[in-house]
């Protein structure tokens, strides 16, 4: 990969970001943030807020703190932040049947994405141990979503986890799965129970104690001083026969499921025991059968049959079913680099940067040709920023 490549990418993740910034107001609150896609997502989304604001700090310091500021801009005094922020419009009538709101007229939706705010926030912007409004958004979380008092949280719907349609969602939650003609009725039924993760248990769940999420969970636990959810992920998750993390439901504990990038998450947080990192990347990562591919990592194994490499052709959008994302490409990286399989992590990062210089910043690629799939200027694909210039020194890059 030449070095003229690595500046062109990062240029054009500079190009992106400011392409798709907004700023205004909405009832009285100033916001400032990068909007995912122009046209296609016209609202603030918390994750992909939190992987813009770490690009963010290296073209504009101001920029990325107001980017996380805008998330905390419509806190409740409980500390909970929502999944999406509907800044310069309400949600659409054609969007309330299946977004997780109690009316067309709520600014932020009522289900939580990836909780990496504190993780971000120590990367682009300084100490989040030092911000109360982090730290009550971290009780929120802790309050309402640890359920079993054991330090990892627990989500409702497929959508929390940022994975949406996930062939793995589908032994929990079936029909009403996300991406299927059923996930409304998920979302009524859960509406009826003010989106509440202890009433919704009661009435029989199902609910997810899900990988990705307990992943981002720990890096915010420990970019805030606070003990980490490390230990219990792999005391709970972590399947020793099969050499992965999985996923565990309520009711029905742990279940079969499609293998998703997501069981290697885990490989971004610095505590990981050095074993278990080294089977992911060898038995799994490296695996042609499975995630190694000229773009990688598929979202969902080669060898799963619900793997859609070319992200499917269905009437409904479903997402993560087998495209490669360049957020995934970063995490996963970020564990390699850590671990020191340094040429893997180089190749890896190649084949990501050379589909990104080709077809710019799509949402997702084709993991066998790289292929640009779904939104174009997508915000959070300047991530290849990362992976084109390392930062050795950046807060938290755990390098």
């Amino acid at each position: 990969m030449s070095s003229a490549e690595r500046l062109a990418v990062t240029a054009e993740a500079e190009r992106v970001l400011r392409q798709n910034w907004h700023e205004g107001e909405r009832q009285g609150i100033r916001f400032a943030c990068t909007e995912p896609s122009p046209g296609r997502y016209p609202w603030q989304w918390y994750w992909d807020s939190c992987f813009a604001a770490i690009v963010w700090r290296r073209f504009d310091r101001e920029r990325a703190r107001a980017e996380l500021e805008s998330l905390l801009a419509v806190q409740r005094p409980t500390g909970f932040v929502g999944h999406t922020i509907f800044w310069r419009q309400p949600v659409s009538l054609s969007r309330l049947l299946f977004y997780n709101v109690t009316s067309r007229s709520a600014l932020q939706t009522e289900t939580i994405q990836p909780p990496l705010l504190a993780w971000a926030w120590r990367i682009a912007v300084g100490d989040p141990a030092a911000e109360p409004r982090i730290a009550a958004h971290m009780d929120w979380l802790a309050a309402n979503r640890d359920l079993e008092g054991d330090g990892l949280l627990w989500i409702v719907q497929p959508d929390e986890s940022g994975l949406d349609a996930s062939p793995k969602f589908e032994p929990i939650w079936g029909r009403r799965s996300n991406g299927r003609l059923g996930f409304p009725l998920l979302v009524r039924h859960n509406r009826r129970l003010d989106f509440d993760a202890r009433r919704i248990r009661e009435r029989g769940g199902p609910l997810l104690c899900e990988v990705l999420v307990n992943t981002m969970w720990s890096l915010s636990l420990q970019a805030t001083g606070r003990p980490s959810a490390t230990p219990a992920l792999v005391e709970r998750l972590w399947d020793e026969r099969r050499g992965l993390f999985v996923d565990e439901a309520q009711p029905g504990g742990l279940r079969p499921q499609p293998l998703t990038w997501a069981s290697l998450a885990p490989l971004a947080l610095p505590d990981l025991p050095e074993a278990i990192g080294r089977r992911l990347i060898e038995e799994h990562l490296l695996n042609p059968r499975e995630f190694l591919t000229p773009v990688a990592p598929p979202s969902v194994s080669v060898s799963d049959r619900g793997y859609e490499p070319d992200g499917g052709h269905g009437l409904l959008r479903r997402y993560w079913r087998g495209p490669t994302w360049i957020n995934s490409a970063w995490i996963v990286w970020i564990g390699m680099r850590r671990l020191g399989y340094e040429a893997e992590a180089q190749t890896l990062a190649d084949g990501v940067i050379a589909a990104a210089a080709r077809e710019g910043l799509r949402e997702y690629y084709d993991p066998r040709t790289g292929a640009g799939l779904g939104a174009k200027d997508f915000a959070w694909s300047a991530l290849v920023a990362e992976l084109a210039d390392p930062d050795p020194t950046a807060a938290q890059s755990h390098l």
